[in-house]
């Protein structure tokens, strides 16, 4: 197998975060973003934080950035919930905050239980004034985390990345995951 053949789209954002110099990264164990999780556990430049808690993660980007580092959020549109009364405080305290959430309750979803966040998340993030970009295409994931790193830590913004159902692949009771 060739390197370009074994590239995946989470390996292009583990590039977007190193070039833009992400020294934390806080995440909830997600089969989406697991990928993403083990190539910055095993950087010596950027430093994981497992979360007991989605909210958990903006308290420590504020801490992050008062320190000096960038930093990113990993989650899933389930936890997005979670996350409201803390996300204000983005605004609150001006700072720059970058997550990057695996979307469910979209494209071919089997549980009907992840529906109504998965609806939910996109106007959920809205109202609390965070960008929110989307991507459903392997090819666009690169230019959309870098343009959504770029409009935080240079524009000062509070930005979500979607990554739709259509990306990751849908979930099935037999099955891991398929496109």
């Amino acid at each position: 197998m060739n390197a370009e053949a074994s590239a995946d789209w989470r390996d292009e954002i583990f590039e977007v975060l190193q070039t833009h110099d992400i020294k934390q990264v806080y995440h909830v164990p997600d089969a989406g973003h697991s990928r993403l999780i083990e190539h910055c556990q095993r950087s010596n430049s950027i430093r994981t934080v497992p979360l007991t808690t989605e909210e958990e993660g903006i308290g420590l980007a504020a801490g992050a950035w008062l320190g000096g580092q960038r930093s990113a959020l990993l989650m899933q549109s389930s936890g997005v919930g979670n996350t409201i009364n803390l996300m204000g405080l983005t605004k609150t305290l001006r700072f720059p905050f970058l997550t990057l959430i695996t979307m469910r309750g979209e494209w071919g979803e089997f549980n009907s239980w992840q529906y109504p966040m998965g609806q939910g998340t996109p106007k959920v993030l809205e109202a609390m004034g965070v960008l929110v970009y989307s991507v459903d295409k392997a090819s666009e994931v690169k230019a959309t985390v870098d343009a959504a790193a770029r409009a935080a830590f240079n524009g000062g913004q509070s930005v979500a990345v979607l990554l739709r159902q259509k990306l990751i692949g849908i979930k099935d009771f037999g099955k891991k995951t398929s496109k």
